[in-house]
């Protein structure tokens, strides 16, 4: 029945039918083959079963964070105080722009929502330097991929969540690999725009520049500090480092720097209801369809077909990256990862991939998705915020789409990049 499981619910997803209703459908086909009508009467229980869990709480918590962060104007400061580090080198605009998204991504934990930010301010100011506009607009699609995987991580809290992984040790797990995936893009950056003569600020910032830089935007860049110290010394759960990271942005935002009212709380809160209820919906589908997966085994039979092929830990490693990579380009991160890690991840555990490994491989693959035509969001979040076509946008972004395939793959085949980390702080 499982190849018939897959062939149903690819067909749905080809015809543009919606992700929750794919799930209900095939979990449907499932239960009529199984020709047992009890099973329909657990599907209420199934589906609030499904959202019922205390770390997904931590999912709107984060949500609304990074849209007060964003409204409270953090996005100059943590540009400005980029440029003043990196924006003497060939193509400063350019490796700013990396650089800033290395550090907005500890306030948003979202690459669409970082690509909207910055693509909004930097895009216009690189043209108006000299830099070709769609390669504004690539660069910041591709480097907002590194949101979800910097911690915090909307991404991280589901798996972690789904697959029954420690949260913070996920968190803890994808600090490395983000920076990885930052310095391929800044290396890959620097050759098109050192080809290119793309310009470079005509002086190298000073000391007291740059401590004034860090010091504008030292309130915006302790609210991460927060998070993960609060979350890795064991302070609070990642749930509660969520509504901290919720007080911490609305005293910045209101009290500090006073620029947000109750009529940008209301409009926030709106984003943050519908942006979790799309979730919770496909969530709730996703765990009646896991658990059917999991009562008819289908895992355990694709891991041994997998298996069947080929026992070698790094081949099957290559052919779970290439799935991934593959279904990312024409599927939401979040979908992907609901659908697709119940599947993947006990074949990960038969050939002793670790689970925080793995879980960082799993998003790092279907985040990079994000910025993957055709249907790449951050791609067609930076068209939009950019003005540029999505054909202009997609002969840049390769490069830099290759650069991230290195990521993938350094951190795939090095454990310890994603390791080291937890395993000091005795997640392992």
């Amino acid at each position: 029945m499982s190849i018939y499981v897959l062939i149903l619910l690819f067909a749905c997803l080809l015809l543009g039918m919606p992700v929750a209703y794919v799930l209900g459908v095939t979990s449907i086909f499932i239960m009529l083959q199984l020709g047992d009508t009890a099973l329909f009467s657990l599907i209420p229980m199934r589906f609030f079963n499904s959202i019922n869990l205390f770390p997904l709480m931590a999912m709107p918590l984060f949500i609304l964070a990074g849209e007060i962060m964003n409204k409270a104007g953090i996005t100059n400061r943590v540009i400005d105080f980029s440029t003043k580090l990196v924006g003497h080198w060939r193509g400063g605009l350019a490796q700013a722009n990396i650089l800033a998204s290395i550090l907005f991504a500890g306030l948003t934990g979202s690459a669409v929502a970082d690509s909207a930010a910055l693509g909004s301010m930097l895009i216009p100011g690189m043209e108006r330097k000299g830099y070709d506009r769609n390669f504004a607009a690539a660069v910041t699609a591709a480097s907002s991929c590194i949101g979800p995987i910097i911690p915090p991580s909307i991404v991280m809290v589901i798996y972690g969540a789904f697959m029954q992984v420690s949260i913070a040790g996920l968190f803890a797990a994808g600090i490395i690999p983000g920076l990885i995936m930052g310095i391929t893009l800044m290396f890959f950056s620097h050759r098109i725009s050192s080809q290119r003569k793309y310009p470079k600020e005509e002086h190298r910032a000073t000391i007291p520049e740059v401590f004034s830089g860090f010091k504008k935007a030292f309130l915006s860049l302790m609210m991460p500090v927060i998070i993960l110290v609060g979350i890795l010394g064991g302070i609070f759960t990642p749930t509660e480092a969520a509504a901290v990271a919720v007080l911490y942005a609305l005293v910045i935002g209101v009290l500090v720097y006073r620029n947000i009212g109750l009529a940008d709380l209301y409009t926030m809160l709106c984003t943050m209801t519908k942006s979790s209820g799309i979730a919770f919906i496909v969530l709730s589908t996703a765990g009646i369809f896991i658990w059917l997966l999991t009562t008819e085994q289908v895992p355990q039979q694709i891991a041994e077909f997998v298996l069947s092929i080929t026992t070698n830990k790094y081949l099957v490693l290559l052919m779970i990256n290439g799935i991934l990579l593959f279904v990312g380009c024409f599927m939401d991160s979040i979908p992907a990862l609901i659908i697709l890690g119940p599947v993947f991840t006990p074949l990960a555990a038969e050939i002793g991939v670790h689970p925080l490994h793995f879980g960082v491989i799993m998003c790092l693959n279907l985040t990079v998705g994000l910025a993957t035509p055709p249907l790449g969001a951050c791609l067609f979040t930076c068209c939009a915020v950019g003005r540029v076509s999505l054909e202009g946008i997609t002969k840049e972004i390769w490069p830099f789409i290759i650069a991230l395939i290195v990521a993938i793959f350094i951190v795939t085949y090095i454990p310890a990049i994603s390791l080291t980390i937890p395993k000091l702080l005795g997640f392992m």
